[in-house]
């Protein structure tokens, strides 16, 4: 294992612990004021209409891959087939960060 690898895991066993140690029941934040205006912010990543934009492209590009010699291997067609299904899965997910002044919603379709 290099050396790297080997300080990466080391940060996040003490991550992990510090996480496991930290009492769950106590509140991190104090609630908004009353009165006070909390932001809120609402985001739509459409990944769904992209990729079906963009699919044809990788489909034609995908036999300039073959001569990158660090593609050695992967089948150009399988990645972009691969890539497609991860952002088809995601299709439907939706992501809230609540912080005492503001309110983030991010929905991916």
């Amino acid at each position: 294992m290099s050396g790297g690898m080997a300080m990466f895991q080391s940060e996040l066993r003490s991550a992990v612990r510090e996480a496991r140690s930290t009492d769950v029941t106590a509140p991190r934040s104090r609630p908004p004021a009353r009165g006070a205006r909390r932001t809120k912010i609402r985001l739509w990543l459409p990944l769904t209409p992209l990729w079906m934009l963009l699919a044809p492209f990788a489909l034609l590009l995908a036999p300039l891959l073959w001569l990158a010699p660090m593609t050695r291997g992967v089948n150009p067609y399988r990645a972009a087939f691969a890539f497609g299904a991860a952002l088809f899965c995601l299709s439907g997910t939706v992501v809230d960060v609540k912080t005492p002044d503001a309110k983030i919603s991010v929905r991916i379709f």
